[in-house]
């Protein structure tokens, strides 16, 4: 088995174009997925801190 700690220091090779294109669109994805999901989800601290303040007013 190849030790990977090797090739630490080794210099950097160029990555073809259509990679960096499919992972900067898979990253681009993964992004929109994760506001989408922040969007349409709860903030659940808000949530505990709204209710504990109403609870306090309302006494």
């Amino acid at each position: 088995m190849d030790n990977p700690f090797k090739h630490i220091n080794q210099p950097l090779r160029e990555v073809p174009e259509e990679l960096k294109s499919k992972v900067m669109s898979d990253i681009a994805m993964a992004k929109l997925v994760m506001e989408l999901a922040t969007l349409f989800s709860y903030n659940i601290a808000d949530v505990i801190e709204t209710v504990v303040k109403s609870r306090k007013t309302n006494k």
